[in-house]
């Protein structure tokens, strides 16, 4: 990752509100040939990652409706420890170095692993935003249009920002997708024999 990229990446990422869409791509082509019209920032692209989201056998943070994971990210090496919830914007995540540690300090303070995603995923830079264009085995292509921030009264703005984002970049509300990978990977797994 270029050195010149790590203030903005720090920048990005920097908050512990996000507002973020997700959208449906049954044509991951033609959204990839509109963002590359708009020459975008690359900050990695088709990355495996592989999350591990943590819950206590009473699936207490599922209940309170939190999430905690622990991603690994290769090539390029990024490793974090992501928290999301209660509340639908509220995310928070840091880098770590050690992932291995991580997972088995939460094995003894009594968490399992109650579900794996793997995906490949690129990220991009359009201004302020950051874009996030994945590809999950049995669930499909998706793209995420995010920002972060420490000020939630502008959630509501940076949504209606993102929505303009998403329509220059030809993306329709008939491709919204408002659930989270791990709410569509369950359901997969609940309907798949």
């Amino acid at each position: 990752m270029p050195e010149a990229l790590v203030p903005q990446i720090n920048a990005h990422f920097n908050g512990k509100f996000e507002v973020e869409l997700k959208y449906r791509l049954p044509d991951p082509d033609a959204f990839f040939r509109s963002l590359k019209a708009k020459e975008p920032e690359v900050m990695l692209e088709n990355n495996l990652e592989h999350d591990c989201y943590f819950d206590l056998p009473s699936c207490v943070l599922n209940a309170e409706y939190k999430s905690l994971c622990i991603r690994e990210m290769q090539p390029s090496g990024i490793m974090l420890w992501i928290v999301k919830g209660p509340e639908k914007d509220r995310c928070e995540a840091v880098n770590i170095s050690d992932a291995t540690k991580a997972k088995s300090m939460l094995h003894t303070l009594g968490y399992e692993c109650v579900l794996e995603i793997k995906k490949r995923r690129s990220i991009y830079f359009l201004g302020e935003f950051h874009l996030t264009v994945d590809h999950l085995e049995g669930l499909g292509d998706f793209a995420e249009l995010a920002i972060m921030t420490n000020d939630e009264s502008l959630l509501a703005m940076y949504e209606v920002k993102l929505l303009q984002l998403a329509e220059d970049l030809g993306l329709s509300e008939a491709q919204r997708e408002f659930l989270s990978y791990r709410e569509l990977k369950q359901a997969l797994n609940l309907t798949t024999p």
